[in-house]
């Protein structure tokens, strides 16, 4: 039988195979066209809102843009507070790549010193919100400005703004007034509106910049720009613009701020002026002062470590932070104490053999006249500042009655109503004691506190404002820095914070204000040099307080002391009397005697805003240098 023989080829097994492996592959192509589709779909369906914006913002971005700060004027129109323009070298770190490489070539396009380089790098560093521009360098100059613009291109996320920089026309005189601005720290930063703070840089940092930060900043706006790959800026396509900052008018007179701060000349110290009727704060000057305009680019460590380490201070706002012994300036206060306490009357003699004795005690508390002044009554007491009167009047009222009337004129509180960081003083009290030390109180302390020692302490602010209150007879009106915000008048009825001091009798003013003019135009006035040529009727008082306390038995010679131990020397008054257009407080650090060396300061500046042009002869200033010292306390 013959053998079958099996094919080479199996046709039909080939096509069986083609057919499933094309039938597989079709499938599969289905399903990779499928899921294609499908993932088109999401993309250009589902999705379309979402990548259409991410194209958007490839292309398209937004910017906030910084209001214009509201500027600060006096009462009379005059610029306190400028803005001046500038260019800003800032960085928005999501859009560079390299930020190290990038700060080198910064670094040597901008041709930085050590110092420099050091702030560049460590402002680089401050945290800030995603995709705000970080603030790098302010004020560039010219050549800065040229050389980053031929080095853009290397330099993706970098960029210079234009901008208003602040700017202070009289920056030593005003430094405590005004305050200043400041780059905007990571503390304020995590603090402040982030929409409407976008794009700024500076915020108030001290005085009314900081008080009025609010007004002063306005609302930042925004606008929508079209960039290329490079992420320059081609056109605008929408904008929102910013509300500037409201201007703010000052009570402050810049003519008597100059003067007051020319008087205390190399003197620490300071000098308040209150118009009493509107509670006006008309200079308010702690000396010395400081350039504010270093502080709004950002002061270099050396200069700052000058101001700090100066022993002058020249940082710290005496007029509001300054706590200084009231001195014998307390007595017009202390006699209208005594008066409603019905503890003594006008016409009640008091002798005075040179010092006073506690009832049973040993001790004498001596008048500054060692030989005493005789008999003496209110007025007179108050003339020739005796300490013995008012050692007599201090024990018969009683610390705690004392305590309390003093409080009526503001003393021990913080009554202005925008002064940037005022400090309330000290009224002492028993209670005041047990709670401060544990401690009870001692008859010797309340004769210490009848003259102004001891415990008490006042700032200028609070003393001018007291004889405001005082020249008013005892009408409260709150002093206040600004007179206008925007449109808005800052009326003195919306300011009232404490009641009016009613007196039993109203004519106890009088007897008052009678023996404070008995002390600059009276023949035995501690003040009486600066009476000469006076062309209107003033009332005042002078001080003196001790910077450390004396044994009983010791005197006081200032010759043999150094500078910063001797006496301060205090001056308040006001003045016409009849119709007070001004309250003045004057504290002299270590100067001395009151009547001496602070007198003519409160002379000067009263005659400077009483008298016309024309008329004033500026005879506090002549007597300043050419006045007879009187002694007094």
């Amino acid at each position: 039988m013959r053998k079958r023989r099996d094919p080479i080829k199996d046709t039909a097994r080939e096509v069986r195979l083609f057919r499933a492996r094309s039938l597989m592959a079709a499938l599969f192509v289905l399903l990779m066209a499928g899921g294609l589709g499908a993932r088109l779909f999401y993309l250009q369906v589902v999705q379309h809102d979402v990548f259409a914006t991410r194209s958007e913002n490839n292309r398209v971005r937004v910017e906030p843009l910084p209001p214009t700060r509201g500027l600060i004027y006096d009462r009379q129109g005059k610029p306190l507070a400028q803005n001046r323009p500038t260019f800003n070298l800032t960085i928005v770190r999501e859009r560079v790549g390299d930020i190290d490489a990038t700060l080198e070539r910064l670094v040597d396009i901008l041709e930085l010193d050590e110092t420099q380089v050091e702030t560049f790098r460590k402002r680089s560093r401050q945290r800030q919100r995603p995709y705000q521009p970080a603030l790098l360098m302010s004020d560039l100059s010219e050549r800065q400005i040229a050389r980053l613009a031929v080095n853009r291109y290397r330099l993706p996320g970098i960029e210079v703004e234009a901008q208003w920089l602040r700017h202070y026309p009289n920056p030593k005189i005003m430094s405590h007034v005004l305050g200043y601005v400041g780059r905007i720290n990571e503390e304020e930063l995590a603090s402040l509106d982030s929409g409407n703070y976008a794009g700024t840089h500076y915020i108030g940092k001290t005085g009314i910049e900081k008080e009025y930060e609010q007004a002063l900043h306005g609302q930042a706006g925004l606008r929508k720009v079209e960039t290329n790959a490079r992420g320059r800026v081609l056109r605008e396509l929408a904008r929102t613009p910013p509300e500037p900052g409201k201007d703010v008018t000052l009570t402050i007179d810049t003519r008597l701020q100059k003067l007051a701060y020319k008087l205390l000349g190399d003197h620490r110290g300071s000098i308040v002026a209150i118009q009493p009727q509107t509670g006006d704060i008309l200079a308010m000057v702690s000396a010395p002062g400081f350039d504010s305009n270093k502080f709004v680019t950002g002061i270099s460590y050396e200069d700052y470590r000058a101001l700090r380490q100066n022993p002058d201070l020249p940082l710290f706002n005496r007029a509001a932070r300054g706590q200084y012994p009231i001195g014998s300036t307390i007595k017009p206060f202390e006699a209208l104490a005594a008066l409603q306490n019905e503890v003594v009357t006008p016409q009640e003699i008091i002798y005075d053999p040179g010092y006073y004795k506690l009832p049973n005690g040993t001790r004498r508390y001596r008048n500054w006249l060692r030989w005493g002044h005789g008999r003496v009554d209110m007025e007179r007491a108050l003339a020739v500042s005796n300490n013995t009167y008012f050692y007599t009047m201090a024990h018969r009222l009683g610390i705690d009655a004392f305590s309390d009337f003093m409080h009526k004129f503001g003393f021990g509180e913080v009554t202005s109503l925008d002064v940037q960081g005022a400090l309330p003083g000290v009224v002492p009290s028993r209670e005041w004691k047990r709670k401060k030390y544990g401690q009870v109180w001692y008859p010797g302390e309340t004769l210490s506190a009848g003259i102004g020692q001891g415990y008490w302490m006042v700032t200028p602010l609070q003393l001018a404002t007291a004889v405001a209150t005082l020249a008013n007879r005892g009408h409260w009106v709150r002093p206040h820095l600004a007179k206008r915000v925007g449109k808005k008048e800052i009326e003195p009825p919306f300011a009232n914070t404490k009641p009016d001091i009613e007196l039993a009798k109203d004519r106890w003013w009088d007897i008052v204000f009678s023996g404070m003019r008995k002390v600059v135009s009276g023949q035995e006035g501690t003040a009486r040099h600066i009476g000469v040529g006076l062309k209107y009727k003033m009332a005042g008082k002078s001080g003196t307080a001790q910077v450390f306390s004396l044994d009983k038995n010791e005197e006081y010679n200032a010759d043999e002391l150094r500078e910063r131990l001797r006496d301060h020397a205090l001056f308040i008054a006001f003045a016409p009397i009849d119709d007070p257009q001004i309250a003045i407080a004057v504290i002299v650090e270590n100067a001395g005697g009151g009547s001496s060396h602070a007198a003519g300061l409160a002379r000067a500046l009263a005659d400077e805003w009483i008298l016309s042009d024309d008329e004033n002869t500026h005879q506090g200033e002549k007597l300043i240098e050419e006045g007879v010292e009187v002694e007094g306390t």
